[in-house]
């Protein structure tokens, strides 16, 4: 192990801060740390707090904090923030969340900015929940930016969701159920001690009515006076729910299809940059011609059509040479394909084996946001 990695797994916040940081800005070193560290993944358990501004989600996740620590466990808070437009950096950074907490080893709070990014959440946010859990941290607590209706992307990365609310809110309970109030493991009431409470809490509960099946809990908090707090943690416990990938689990990207009239004529560029073809094949079932051109961990296949009907035709017909599909490589293609599924995204083939023996299926890129994607997984997995 790096002597890098030995100091986060030795507990040195100072080496964890550094590849916080290498990892949300994608630094290459950082994110072979973090391939490192997961090969010995730990046991984090993953809570996302999401819901409304000014429901008070910062205050209660502090409060948890402080449960949390009471009774020995560590915890790392990843706090999501707007983007400033004069640094480019989270408006609301970690010099002013979490004070209390300050010199306790045992609370990481790091803060980042969505930069760009809807859901709620940051591009890097997976990446850092990943690299906490790996650090051996007990609780991995993701705060995201003040949600709409349409901002869940905490859905897919923690494994216990508390959606906070508040009195007062009114008809916005009945706005916002759309999106957020469904993905709900655990309903926090904040601020409980206002008037208002007992309508929310029936607001919640004609909601529930209407989805038969779904049991998430209710419970009352005031987070500035830890009330409710204990039973909230008892709650976190008993719930989970299955992660969209494994958070022990990296995706990578395999190679990148590129369509060409003819692969002779294509190969002379790559080349002059130092790649080599290694591999020739046909592929029958795509009525292509494959020549493989690795890139370090990944590589460039460059497409020939071998018929007039072949999918490689038709795009040149179309769009002419250029990139024809992205490909990433998954641990359990089977697994990844049944929550696609279940998602609603549409899927242009079964499971069947492509170049080189890989099993392969193709997501349209009307569900990837405009470009082909391949899901691949290599025949060992």
């Amino acid at each position: 192990m790096s002597e890098w990695a030995q100091k986060i797994r030795g507990g040195d916040l100072r080496a964890l801060a550094r590849a916080a940081t290498g990892v949300e800005n994608r630094d290459p070193a950082a994110l072979a740390l973090l391939r490192e560290l997961e090969e010995t993944p730990g046991h984090a358990r993953i809570v996302g707090v999401t819901g409304p501004p000014g429901a008070g989600k910062s205050t209660l996740v502090d409060a948890m904090a402080t449960a949390l620590r009471s009774q020995g466990k560590t915890v790392a808070v990843i706090a999501v923030d707007p983007t400033s437009r004069i640094t480019g950096g989270a408006i609301l950074g970690d010099r002013i969340r979490m004070t209390q907490h300050h010199g306790d080893a045992g609370v990481f709070v790091r803060s980042m900015a969505t930069r760009g990014s809807s859901g709620g959440l940051a591009r890097a946010t997976a990446g850092l929940v990943r690299l906490m859990d790996a650090a051996g941290r007990d609780y991995v607590i993701v705060e995201t930016v003040g949600v709409g209706q349409d901002e869940i992307g905490i859905a897919g990365l923690a494994q216990v969701i508390i959606v906070v609310l508040v009195p007062g809110m009114g008809d916005d309970v009945q706005a916002i159920k759309a999106g957020i109030m469904e993905i709900a493991d655990i309903f926090a009431i904040n601020k409980s001690d206002q008037p208002g409470a007992d309508r929310v809490e029936r607001e919640i509960q004609m909601m529930l009515n209407l989805a038969p099946g779904r049991h998430p809990a209710i419970v009352r908090t005031v987070a500035t006076e830890s009330k409710g707090i204990d039973e909230l943690l008892d709650l976190v416990g008993q719930a989970s729910r299955p992660v969209l990938f494994a958070k022990s689990e990296t995706l990578t990207i395999d190679h990148l299809g590129i369509a060409v009239n003819s692969i002779t004529d294509a190969v002379p560029f790559y080349e002059i940059l130092g790649l080599q073809v290694t591999h020739n094949e046909n592929v029958p079932a795509e009525k292509v011609q494959v020549a493989i051109l690795p890139t370090g961990d990944s590589r460039i296949e460059l497409l020939e059509p071998t018929a007039p009907d072949s999918p490689i035709s038709k795009f040149l017909e179309k769009r002419g040479p250029g990139l024809h599909h992205i490909a990433l490589r998954v641990p359990d293609l089977h697994a990844t394909i049944a929550r696609l599924s279940e998602s609603g995204a549409r899927l242009l083939n079964e499971p069947r084996e492509g170049a080189g023996g890989h099993v392969y299926v193709f997501v349209h890129p009307a569900s990837t946001g405009g470009v082909l994607l391949e899901l691949i997984q290599e025949p060992s997995n």
